[in-house]
């Protein structure tokens, strides 16, 4: 008998929160650019983002169920997946088709917005779908596309694409935007890589707290959050976006004490785990917190 558990757990319903944040972000740009909105492309394109999320999220969960992974893995609340599976292993079939129904709805309304936009919307369309299909059984042994594919995911297909269904076309407005979830979401999978090094090594996968060690990526993940600060204050410079998108700076008062916390406790995953909580709130706050700028500017 199924329970409620074994289709919303390997959906990771607490990391849904990144579609909304990221498809306002898009809509945004939309509307400091064009000054309107189209109600319905908008509930379409949070429909084909949230699908998109929940086919990447229950796929992984079932295909590191399958390799033995989540049985090597200590899960903390950031990292580690759901755990439903290890505790049901009969639902993993479930996750299954949770993965790939929500992957053909986020391609049937890709679909549609090709027959109202044309094919200048195809490339993110296919590498978004290529994305979530390839992501835990190829992506991940190759350590520079695991740490930017969540970005793209999020910031490039998802932000931008958003803009271009409200638009019809693609906008530097948008672009810009987009490498705030770009630098923050795979800053996000990075850090949360660090509990699972020796979990992940022992299944085949190679990322950069794997090839580098754990101290070593804690300077990437401060590098991509200064990338994240310094594509605002770009976009803004150069005219792309209003002063108020200014207000995602405001996280960098989590983000210094964040990024510090991580380089100095790159090894002790116990001391870790609060500093993988106050990234989960840079990366949701900051993109939103552009949002409320461009929505108060349009």
């Amino acid at each position: 008998m199924r329970e409620p558990g074994d289709l919303l757990g390997p959906m990771r319903l607490p990391f849904l929160v990144l579609p909304p944040v990221c498809v306002a972000l898009g809509a945004g740009t939309a509307l400091w650019t064009e000054g309107t909105l189209d109600a319905l492309n908008l509930i379409l394109a949070f429909v084909g983002s949230l699908s998109a999320h929940v086919s990447v999220n229950a796929l992984n969960e079932y295909f590191d169920f399958r390799s033995g992974l989540d049985l090597r893995t200590q899960p903390t609340p950031f990292s580690g997946g759901s755990g439903t599976l290890p505790s049901r292993p009969g639902a993993a079939g479930v996750a299954l088709w949770t993965g790939v129904i929500s992957l053909v709805i986020a391609a049937l309304i890709g679909i549609y917005f090709l027959f109202v936009y044309g094919l200048a919307l195809l490339p993110l369309g296919v590498l978004g779908l290529a994305l979530i299909v390839s992501y835990t059984s190829w992506i991940t042994h190759y350590p520079l596309l695991c740490l930017v594919a969540p970005g793209l995911g999020f910031g490039t297909f998802m932000v931008m694409g958003t803009d271009f269904v409200l638009t019809g076309s693609y906008s530097w407005a948008a672009f810009f935007a987009s490498l705030v979830p770009f630098f923050l979401v795979s800053n996000l999978l990075l850090i949360n890589q660090f509990p699972d090094v020796e979990a992940d090594e022992g299944v085949g996968r190679r990322h950069y707290p794997i090839v580098l060690g754990r101290k070593a990526s804690s300077l990437i993940y401060a590098g991509f959050l200064l990338g994240a600060y310094l594509s605002i204050v770009a976009g803004w410079a150069l005219g792309f976006l209003p002063a108020l998108a200014l207000l995602g700076l405001l996280s960098v008062i989590i983000a210094v004490p964040t990024a510090l916390g991580a380089y100095r406790y790159a090894e002790d995953i116990e001391k870790l785990v609060p500093y993988l909580g106050r990234d989960v709130l840079i990366v949701v706050l900051t993109p939103l917190l552009v949002s409320v700028g461009l929505f108060i500017a349009a």
